[in-house]
C-alpha cells in the first residue's frame, strides 16, 4: 500500500531535507558551508544585489551569519570546490557533477544556430577565443573583447565575442572559473578541471538517474514535476529514472492529501533517507532563488503561498516590493519582506513587510533578531523600517523605532 503523508509532515520532510531542522552553529565556517552545498547540490546565481546576491543567501538562511569570503573560496577559482554551469539556471555546482551534464552540453551543441550552431558557424572566432585563453589563461570577457577590438579590427564586434563566449560556456568549450565584480572569468576546461572529470561521460540515462536521486535527496519529498525542475530536465527521462529508483528502493511512493492534478491525486515520492521530524523550529528569510521556493507550483502545493518576484513589474504595479524575500517561520511561509542594504547610510532598510493570513502573533518578535543578524552580516549598523505593509508597524515597535514613511526604490 502507498504510504499517506499529511501535508504538515510533507512540509517538515521537505524543510528537514533542506537543512532547516538543526540549530545554527555558533560560528559557521567552511564545514557548515560545505554541508549546505552537500544538501542542495547547487547555488543559483542572480545578478540582483539590492540586499545580497542570491547565492550567498541559502547558507545565511540555514547556518546564520558567516564570512562570505569562505563561500567565495568554495565557489570560485581553479582550486575551488565548485564550478559554474547551467544547471537549474546559472548556478555553482560541485565539480564532481560536471560529467553528469554532458548530455546538456551535447543538447546545446545540437541546438542549431541559437546555441551550439553559433559556435560551429563562427569557428574562426571560436578558434581565436580558444587561442587567446590557451596563451593567456583565464580572462574576463571585457579583456577578451578589448583584444578583439585592438588586434582584429572590425572583423568581430564586441557583441559577437560575448555571444560566442556564452555559447561556448553552455557547450562546455569554455568554463567559468570565477566572477570579478560579477563578470565571468572564462578558461578552457583543461585549465580548470581535472582530466578524470573531463574524460568522464556517463550514459544519459545514468546521468539523469543520478541527478534525479540528488534532487530527491535535496527535496525529501517531491512530485515528478518537482524532480524535473530541480535540474531543469525533460519529463520523459525523469519519469523513467523515477521508475528505476523506485524499483531500487531509493524512492518510496507516497500520497499527500490535497496534492492533486485535476481530479486525481498527484503521485509523489519520499527519498528513503529523508527524515520525518515531529517539528521544525526556525526563522529564515529565503532568497527568491532558494530551492524551497524557486519552483512556484511546489511552493503553492507545500505552503499554500503564492509567490512572484516583482523585479520586472513596473513600480506602480508592485504589491509587495522589488525583491521581497519569503519569510519562513517553523514549517510555514508566513510573509514576505523587501530588504535593501543601504551601505551609504549604514542601514538595512525594510522597504515593506507583509504577513500571510496564518502568520503567528509573534511574527515580528521572531523576525527582528534575524533582521539584526542580517544587518550585522552585511556590515550595517541599524535596521530601518520604511512603513509599507501590515507587518511594518509591529517590526518598528519591536525595533524600538517609528516606521519611516519613506519609499525607497
Amino acid at each position: 500500500m502507498v504510504d499517506v503523508v499529511s501535508p504538515a509532515l510533507a512540509r517538515r520532510i521537505a524543510l528537514a531535507a533542506q537543512g532547516f531542522s538543526r540549530p545554527h552553529p555558533e560560528a559557521a565556517g567552511t564545514r557548515a558551508l560545505n554541508g549546505v552545498v552537500d544538501r542542495l547540490g547547487l547555488l543559483q546565481i542572480d545578478s540582483v544585489n539590492v540586499f545580497e546576491r542570491s547565492h550567498y543567501l541559502p547558507a545565511f538562511s540555514r547556518v546564520g551569519d558567516y564570512d562570505r569570503s569562505l563561500l567565495d573560496r568554495i565557489t570560485s577559482g581553479r582550486r575551488g570546490r565548485m564550478v559554474e554551469y547551467w544547471a537549474h539556471q546559472a548556478a555553482y555546482i560541485p565539480r564532481e557533477l560536471w560529467p553528469l551534464f554532458e548530455f546538456r552540453r551535447d543538447e546545446y551543441r545540437q541546438a542549431g544556430n541559437d546555441w551550439g550552431g553559433w559556435v560551429a558557424d563562427e569557428h574562426g572566432l571560436a578558434g581565436w577565443l580558444r587561442a587567446e585563453l590557451t596563451e593567456k589563461g583565464p580572462l574576463r570577457a571585457s579583456e577578451i573583447e578589448h583584444d578583439a577590438n585592438v588586434r582584429r579590427g572590425p572583423w568581430w564586434g564586441w557583441s559577437d565575442v560575448k555571444r560566442t563566449l556564452e555559447m561556448m560556456f553552455r557547450t562546455g568549450d569554455v568554463v567559468c572559473v570565477d566572477r570579478q565584480r560579477f563578470e565571468r572569468v572564462y578558461a578552457l576546461p583543461e585549465q580548470a578541471l581535472p582530466a578524470e572529470l573531463l574524460d568522464a561521460s556517463p550514459p544519459v540515462d545514468e546521468a539523469v538517474r543520478t541527478l534525479v536521486a540528488l534532487a530527491a535527496s535535496a527535496y525529501g519529498i517531491a512530485t515528478e514535476a518537482d524532480l524535473a525542475d530541480y535540474w531543469r530536465m525533460k519529463r520523459a527521462p525523469v519519469r523513467q529514472a523515477i521508475a528505476e529508483l523506485e524499483a531500487a528502493g531509493v524512492l518510496l511512493p507516497v500520497e499527500v492529501p490535497g496534492w492533486r492534478t485535476g481530479s486525481r491525486a498527484t503521485p509523489a515520492w519520499v527519498h528513503r533517507d529523508a527524515r520525518r521530524p515531529r517539528r521544525i523550529e526556525t526563522v529564515a528569510l529565503l532568497s527568491p532563488f532558494d530551492p524551497v521556493v524557486w519552483f512556484r507550483p511546489r511552493t503553492e502545493r507545500l505552503f499554500d503561498f503564492h509567490y512572484r518576484i516583482e523585479i520586472y513589474t513596473p513600480e506602480p504595479d508592485r504589491r509587495f516590493g522589488y525583491y521581497s524575500l519569503p519569510l519562513l517561520i517553523d514549517d510555514r511561509v508566513v510573509g514576505r519582506v523587501d530588504l535593501k542594504s543601504d551601505r551609504k547610510a549604514g542601514v538595512l532598510r525594510v522597504q515593506s513587510a507583509w504577513t500571510e493570513p496564518d502568520a503567528p502573533a509573534d511574527t515580528a518578535a521572531r523576525l527582528v533578531p534575524v533582521l539584526r543578524r542580517a544587518a550585522a552580516w552585511q556590515g550595517l549598523d541599524d535596521v530601518l523600517v520604511t512603513g509599507r505593509g501590515d507587518l511594518s508597524p509591529a517590526l518598528a515597535a519591536e525595533l524600538g523605532s517609528a516606521p519611516q514613511l519613506v519609499e525607497v526604490g
